[in-house]
């Protein structure tokens, strides 16, 4: 990837990041930690990555995401007000009545949702499906899907890999969000994943670990597994919760979290505050 295309993603990630911090203050609580902790994924596969078209949602042959890990739609709603699927105005009326922008990710009621998730595990089987049915129909699109670590304690994540290993979905590219946190603590205190590496490499996937936040680190990774064509691919992402947002970062209970809009715009503050004196 040129500098000039990583500057772009970069700047888009950051604004995906503000947007989202903005938008759970004006409602006034959401789930900032597991939000920020995907904003570079979403920058890379929404603005690079994946074969789509704002104007035709449901555009046959899309490539398609399954955000499994549900509760992080604030940050894929910001993508795709900014990528255009829809005013940014939508934004303010996060999990509001008569909003098309609930909680958790709903594809009957915000374009550009391909998948209704939240009940963890059930996107991530979705996302097989649909990788499986495109495969049938003899179609090239590709399916990504992010499921978180904590969502990887369900027992549902593990027979979905299993059937996909044993299919060999190549069209299928998946992310674990490895930031270590989930909802009532740490993953190793709660169930301990321990290697995540080599549990998918048993399950038939082509997996490969990196740092979550490196835009251009994901990238190679993508292209490695789109062209080993014979498994499907797990992308581990060591990434931290809360990523970037001053109040929530490093901070245990930051799965979801209560702040109004004036501790919102402190935060995004911080985060412009580098560029404006790079």
């Amino acid at each position: 990837m040129d500098k000039e295309r990583l500057a772009f993603l970069q700047s888009k990630a950051l604004e995906i990041r503000k947007l989202t911090i903005e938008e759970i203050g004006t409602l006034g609580t959401g789930h900032i930690g597991g939000a920020m902790s995907i904003v570079e994924l979403l920058a890379l596969l929404y603005f690079h990555r994946m074969r789509i078209d704002p104007q035709q949602p449901r555009m046959e042959g899309r490539d398609q995401l399954v955000v499994s890990k549900g509760h992080a739609g604030p940050a894929v709603y910001a993508a795709l007000a900014l990528k255009g699927y829809f005013p940014k105005d939508w934004l303010s009326t996060l999990n509001t009545g008569g909003t098309k922008l609930p909680s958790h990710c709903d594809r009957n009621l915000t374009p550009g949702i391909d998948m209704t998730t939240g009940s963890l595990g059930q996107g991530f089987s979705a996302a097989l499906g649909i990788a499986l049915g495109l495969r049938m129909d003899k179609l090239s699109a590709k399916v990504y899907t992010i499921i978180g670590d904590g969502e990887s304690d369900e027992g549902q994540v593990w027979e979905a890999a299993l059937f996909a290993g044993s299919q060999g979905l190549s069209n299928l590219i998946a992310f674990t969000d490895y930031n270590k946190q989930q909802l009532d603590g740490y993953t190793k205190d709660i169930i301990n994943l321990d290697d995540l590496e080599a549990k998918w490499n048993a399950f038939g996937w082509y997996t490969q670990r990196v740092d979550g936040h490196d835009i251009a680190a994901l990238d190679e990774a993508i292209e490695k597994a789109l062209g080993q064509g014979k498994k499907p691919a797990m992308i581990i992402m060591d990434t931290i919760k809360g990523r970037g947002c001053s109040f929530a970062e490093g901070v245990q209970n930051n799965h979801s979290m209560a702040f109004n809009l004036e501790k919102a715009k402190e935060a995004i503050a911080a985060l412009e505050a580098p560029a404006s004196q790079g």
